[in-house]
């Protein structure tokens, strides 16, 4: 005999609400919306964006590029500041996607969670649009997946996906990086999204009095910076031979990724000066300078390689447009096995 189900929702008894999942597309059309240009075509709910590329940009190149924000969402979580975290998410996709000189077209997130909760996702939505209004792209759709039973007690975890264009002739690719070029340093505004489960575990370990910790969960909490639009008012000045985003594996491993072979690369440590909150997570943790150097970003989120003679003009252009920038390093034939040297 079939048990009858009466004025009860099945797939709500098991732990999926339809009715909030459209309740939550009512709510964050507007935030969607505002980030929507002419290009974009149909509305928010179909099955798929579309986006119309304007013939704006010769010999034009799709790029993309999709990230997460990893355990910083726990940490923002469990001292309830969700505000920014969709800009971590957007920034981790964009900041990478423009390191090639590509501008940023749409960018779509998936929000997957044990429990919708149409307050705690609207805000965290609201902050994705916020960021992609911000990086001059649109926010082109997303998807939202309630998962009982592998996600628990309303854990929840972000992923982002973003497109861009360049014309094929302006593609950035580091090749034309020789010895004597000079590393820019461009300011973060702290660890961005990287190293956040070595942050929760000193964190969590430190005996520093609670006011100390409070601060210091503030200051790492902080929105990854977003680079795109300074990155593209700087392409229209100065000629940037490569660019490198510092996420995972920070300075020692993501500035050789651009460097061709042959040539290695000398960081002036005494070039900026690391943040507070790099300051005591290496004092708490008892982390070695190496370490730190490969783990976080230590206070530098995106590094440009210019040509010496234009490394002051590209220091000030940076600086007039509200960030700090620093002479970071050097570029020089490479005579030892190691790629990177830190003076």
């Amino acid at each position: 005999m079939t048990k009858e189900i009466k004025n009860n929702d099945p797939y709500k008894l098991a732990g999926v609400d339809i009715e909030a999942g459209n309740n939550l597309v009512d709510k964050i059309k507007a935030d969607v919306g505002a980030t929507q240009g002419p290009s974009v075509l149909g509305n928010i709910g179909g099955f798929a964006g579309m986006f119309k590329l304007d013939g704006s940009v010769n010999n034009p190149t799709l790029v993309a590029c999709t990230d997460g924000v990893g355990t910083k969402v726990a940490l923002a979580q469990e001292n309830n500041k969700l505000e920014t975290i969709g800009q971590d998410l957007v920034a981790m996709c964009v900041n990478d996607l423009i390191t090639c000189g590509a501008q940023p077209l749409f960018f779509l997130d998936y929000f997957a969670t044990s429990a919708l909760d149409i307050e705690q996702a609207s805000l965290i939505i609201k902050s994705i649009a916020m960021a992609c209004k911000s990086s001059g792209c649109a926010l082109l759709g997303g998807e939202t997946a309630e998962m009982p039973g592998h996600y628990i007690d309303k854990n929840f975890d972000l992923a982002g996906f973003s497109v861009g264009i360049v014309d094929e002739q302006k593609i950035i690719t580091g090749s034309t990086i020789a010895s004597g070029n000079v590393i820019i340093g461009i300011e973060s505004s702290g660890p961005h999204s990287n190293g956040y489960s070595l942050i929760r575990k000193i964190i969590s370990e430190s005996s520093a009095p609670k006011n100390e910790i409070d601060s210091i969960i503030d200051l790492v909490l902080k929105p990854t910076h977003l680079y795109p639009e300074l990155v593209s008012q700087l392409l229209k000045k100065i000629k940037i031979n490569g660019m490198a985003h510092i996420t995972g594996g920070g300075i020692t491993e993501n500035i050789p990724r651009i460097i061709p072979n042959g040539l290695g690369i000398d960081i002036f440590k005494e070039s900026w000066n690391m943040p507070k909150a790099f300051q005591w997570l290496q004092e708490q943790g008892a982390i070695s300078d190496n370490d730190m150097y490969r783990i976080f970003n230590c206070g530098v989120g995106m590094t440009l390689i210019v040509d010496e003679s234009i490394k002051d003009e590209a220091i000030e252009n940076i600086k007039s447009q509200g960030y700090e920038a620093f002479y970071l390093g050097n570029v020089h034939n490479r005579d030892t096995e190691s790629s990177v040297t830190y003076l």
